[in-house]
């Protein structure tokens, strides 16, 4: 089985040695390096329908990279979209689930399937809606954040709130409920109590298991790096008040 590792310390790479014959495969446009003994292939895997429905359900990529060791042994690195921490995690014994986004890298042997949630979750998934990643199988599974990765672990009778979108990935045992707020009460009073307090969505984990969650919260910076693109506020700003934008710049 081809052995993962993370390598740097600041924005870290995953190093994949292979064997010849061994494969894996990846996020799409994940490949940054890899000897010359390796093949690299573009593949629906999962066939055209599972492909679609990762596309479409879970802001995955059609297409994945497939990585081989066709000429003999060899290494690749590669690397996530966003900035941020990479964590490798056994799957066998334990199963798993995945937010939007955070899926890297698998061996082969490793299945991630789409699962939908209830309407509970649907409603208030945010990231998730109405479907998440689940993985089957055995071997290795990368899981990347946004900014620091971090793991939490959740034993009975404690349980863990954790904001929606700092949810990187969590054993598949665990219970989760998500909420508008941490508050306890009706919907509207939830749902004011998360406009003032900036909560937004949490999710409630309980059972025995483990959460990982990233520092940064994507959304957040992407919003943050509009407001500060000279133009772009105020034309969010005019956009949301009735007026075209297009039509104001004309004028």
């Amino acid at each position: 089985m081809p052995e993962f590792q993370v390598v740097g310390n600041v924005d870290p790479f995953l190093l994949v040695n292979f064997q010849k014959g061994e494969s894996i495969y990846s996020e799409s446009d994940a490949m940054v390096t890899m000897d010359a003994t390796l093949e690299l292939k573009g593949k629906a895997r999962g066939g055209f329908l599972r492909s679609l429905a990762r596309k479409f359900t879970a802001g995955e990529s059609f297409f994945q990279q497939s990585i081989e060791a066709t000429g003999g042994e060899g290494q690749a690195l590669l690397s996530p979209e966003l900035p941020g921490d990479i964590e490798i995690l056994d799957v066998g014994v334990k199963q798993y689930r995945m937010n939007d986004g955070a899926f890297l890298a698998a061996t082969d042997n490793v299945h991630i399937s789409i699962k939908s949630q209830g309407i509970g979750q649907a409603i208030f998934g945010g990231t998730g809606g109405l479907f998440i990643m689940e993985t089957s199988g055995e071997g290795k599974l990368a899981v990347s954040g946004f900014g620091a990765v971090f793991g939490l672990d959740i034993t009975a009778g404690n349980d863990m709130i954790v904001d929606n979108y700092h949810v990187v990935a969590w054993d598949s045992t665990l219970n989760y409920k998500i909420s508008l707020s941490t508050a306890k009460g009706g919907f509207l009073s939830n749902l004011v109590g998360s406009v003032t307090s900036g909560e937004g969505i949490v999710n409630r984990f309980s059972g025995n298991g483990k959460v990982y969650v990233c520092s940064r919260n994507r959304g957040g910076f992407l919003s943050w790096i509009a407001s500060n693109i000279p133009g772009l506020s105020n034309q969010r700003n005019r956009q949301s008040s009735g007026s075209s934008g297009v039509l104001d710049d004309v004028l």
